[in-house]
């Protein structure tokens, strides 16, 4: 759980906070539980939830939609796919905190772009917008890292 919260988080310290903030509320709220669906599903979900409440409490800044979203062609659409998910977390740290938020509730959690907007107070076209930007962001960011090592193996 400690991974969902730091790839929400600015650092450590709030994944930290994060996480034990999603603990309290996950046992004080464990009687609710029905046993429809998974158990690990229902945990997640507490715990990305506490993330973006943390987020909202910090007034996290989401850049509206310019229509940038249409502009980004996928080169290579299995880039992300390829990186382990330490990689990916550490990469995607780079991100500011709207990109980095709406990455991973898209494309880690799953959440609709719908969905996304509702939880977060956005429209979708901004959701989209943030999405795509982070995704051309992380793919500068890789190819630039394979650059890197193809080099260092000629050399």
């Amino acid at each position: 759980m400690y991974a969902i919260c730091l790839r929400y988080a600015k650092n450590q310290m709030d994944a930290e906070d994060i996480l034990q903030d999603a603990f309290v509320k996950l046992f004080s709220n464990l009687y609710k539980f029905r046993g429809e669906g998974s158990f690990e599903g229902w945990v997640r979900r507490i715990f990305v939830n506490t993330a973006i409440e943390h987020l909202r409490r910090n007034n996290i800044k989401f850049s509206e939609s310019d229509g940038f979203e249409n502009v980004i062609v996928d080169k290579q659409e299995n880039a992300l796919e390829c990186l382990y998910q330490k990689d990916l977390i550490k990469t995607s740290m780079k991100l500011s905190e709207g990109y980095r938020t709406v990455f991973n509730l898209y494309a880690v959690e799953g959440y609709s772009h719908k969905e996304i907007a509702a939880r977060l107070g956005i429209t979708e076209s901004t959701s989209k917008s943030q999405f795509s930007r982070a995704k051309a962001i992380l793919r500068d960011v890789l190819q630039n890292k394979s650059t890197q090592k193809n080099l260092n193996v000629v050399a």
